[in-house]
């Protein structure tokens, strides 16, 4: 049995922080934000708003596209890296929200490749009968987490705010997620992190690593770009070379993580693909990690890029390092 992505929704929040908001803080411009990211603006969080409050308002419209209710909802997968508390997870967190009683829900920390990593489980539970109807959502609050300070200026600029949900479910009419190829390279975890508050660390979290910074992500932006678009620019072509039988290369949709505009832009031209063929948001949402991809194949799929028959690419490159793709008929 394969499964398939029968609908889609969003949720980001109303407050757009833009560049300009941003440089004074950090010392820089807005030019050089947007020169080096691709990045104009992104949306944060207001007091009171939540990752599965977010996740919630994002579901229920997925499952209004697919014309469902809340409690055919057989199983959760909530892909995030800005959990809701250290524990549980965010999925029940997302559960109570939605008033499900009973069923799974499982978290998923992958970071930026979460939501794939997530749909390879979800097309394993169908696939298996296990369940019919999977809620599978990424959801990020990054920006309670962010040093607003000059040290933050590699880091802080990239990361917003969002939720994407997708219901998957058994396919029909030749629709369907045709593969899913996941990976992993633990020996660049440390260019790409958040160290505290650490099991490994005696408290988890001391005064200490508060003056030090610790508690805010860092990133060694030279070799995560390099490692991004080798890494991306292999495990696509891999994929196109792989399924160019489904259909013509100049037909299929780009879906990428949204990391660096000019990380996907240059694999797309290493790949031959056209720029109509790669949905890009980072330019208004920023870097969403686990909500990326769901968020921009929803807003592809409103706009009529993504529609029904068309294969759509994702693709997915982040801390970890981590990495997948997935090759999905609409």
């Amino acid at each position: 049995m394969r499964s398939a992505i029968v609908s889609t929704g969003r949720h980001l929040p109303d407050r757009v922080v833009t560049n300009d908001e941003l440089a004074g803080a950090l010392n820089t411009t807005p030019e050089w934000i947007e020169e080096r990211t691709g990045i104009r603006e992104r949306r944060w969080v207001e007091p009171g708003e939540t990752n599965a409050g977010m996740a919630a308002q994002a579901a229920r419209r997925a499952l209004a596209q697919a014309g469902l209710e809340v409690g055919e909802v057989d199983a959760i997968v909530a892909a995030t890296l800005s959990a809701e508390a250290v524990f549980p997870g965010t999925g029940v967190f997302l559960q109570r929200e939605l008033g499900l009683e009973g069923v799974p829900a499982l978290d998923v920390r992958n970071q930026c490749s979460g939501f794939l990593y997530g749909l390879s489980i979800a097309d394993a539970w169908i696939a298996s009968g296990r369940y019919e109807t999977v809620l599978l959502v990424g959801s990020e609050v990054h920006s309670t987490s962010l040093d607003l300070s000059p040290a933050g200026r590699g880091v802080t600029p990239l990361f917003g705010d969002g939720a994407g949900a997708t219901i998957v479910r058994p396919a029909s009419d030749g629709a369907g997620v045709i593969d899913v190829r996941l990976g992993a390279d633990g020996r660049g975890a440390e260019h790409l992190w958040l160290e505290v508050p650490s099991s490994s660390h005696m408290p988890s979290i001391s005064h200490e690593d508060l003056d030090a910074g610790r508690q805010f992500p860092h990133m060694d932006g030279r070799i995560v770009f390099r490692r991004a678009v080798e890494t991306l620019e292999r495990e696509i072509g891999r994929v196109l070379d792989a399924f160019d039988a489904i259909g013509p290369r100049d037909e299929v949709l780009l879906v990428a993580h949204q990391a660096n505009r000019r990380i996907n832009e240059m694999v797309a031209d290493r790949l031959g693909l056209a720029p109509a063929q790669v949905v890009h948001t980072i330019d208004t949402w920023g870097n969403t990690t686990a909500a990326s991809i769901p968020t921009a194949l929803d807003l592809a799929r409103e706009d009529g890029r993504a529609h029904p028959g068309r294969v759509v690419i994702m693709a997915a490159f982040g801390s970890g390092y981590t990495w997948g793709t997935a090759v999905v008929r609409l």
